[in-house]
């Protein structure tokens, strides 16, 4: 219990260290005072530039990897591995704190992103195989609509379908498809203010993003 209540803590420490607010503080900008007011990559795109929101994206998607990829099969100093824990369930818990860090980071007063760079990363470490088909869905709904919180949502909760049209179900990735079923609902319940936004005709499109938007 030591290794996986110190890992999950790390893992949570580290994606508190949400990108558009460090490399906003090196400029001199708090990104959640301008734009949307959300400290993710979209907002940093629309109001810092295409290499500002970069360079946020690099950052959260490194530490939404590194710890799912790293923690679990190496010992912190001091703590031995225990072989009593699945390790499997040790890389998803890892994950999962480093994307909730990224939502509610406790070196931000709990205002964060909504976690998608950081998911990406994530699952770059513990399920390559439905990053690529979801990052598809991502960009399809995004080219269609332009809207950017609904292309999330459902590259989100296309995750656990397509791990069962890959055929990984049933059996041994049980504890992974609960993992991703879990993660698109968190997912959307973070991109809750879009949803309202879209519902309401207000939610703003990134019509670069869009193949068939309108001429002017």
């Amino acid at each position: 219990m030591l290794e996986l209540g110190l890992k999950v803590l790390v893992s949570y420490l580290l994606g508190s260290l949400n990108g558009s607010l460090v490399l906003g503080r090196l400029k001199g900008v708090d990104i959640r005072q301008v734009g949307s007011g959300n400290a993710g990559g979209t907002n940093a795109l629309r109001t810092q530039g295409p290499w500002f929101a970069a360079g946020v994206m690099l950052i959260d998607v490194a530490k939404g990897f590194w710890p799912a990829w790293y923690l679990p099969a190496h010992a912190l100093p001091g703590v031995p591995l225990d072989p009593a824990l699945a390790r499997e369930w040790l890389q998803l818990a890892c994950a999962a704190a480093a994307i909730i860090g990224h939502c509610y980071p406790v070196w931000f007063q709990f205002a964060g992103g909504k976690g998608f760079a950081t998911t990406i990363g994530a699952l770059l470490a513990i399920a390559p195989a439905v990053l690529g088909p979801g990052l598809l869905v991502w960009v399809l709904v995004g080219m269609l609509t332009g809207w950017v919180g609904l292309a999330t949502m459902l590259s989100a909760a296309s995750l656990p379908l397509w791990l069962l049209l890959l055929g990984e179900l049933p059996g041994r990735d049980t504890p992974l498809a609960v993992f991703l079923v879990l993660l698109a609902a968190f997912i959307v319940f973070t991109h809750r203010s879009n949803i309202r936004r879209m519902l309401g005709g207000e939610e703003d499109r990134i019509e670069a993003l869009m193949l068939l938007r309108r001429r002017r």
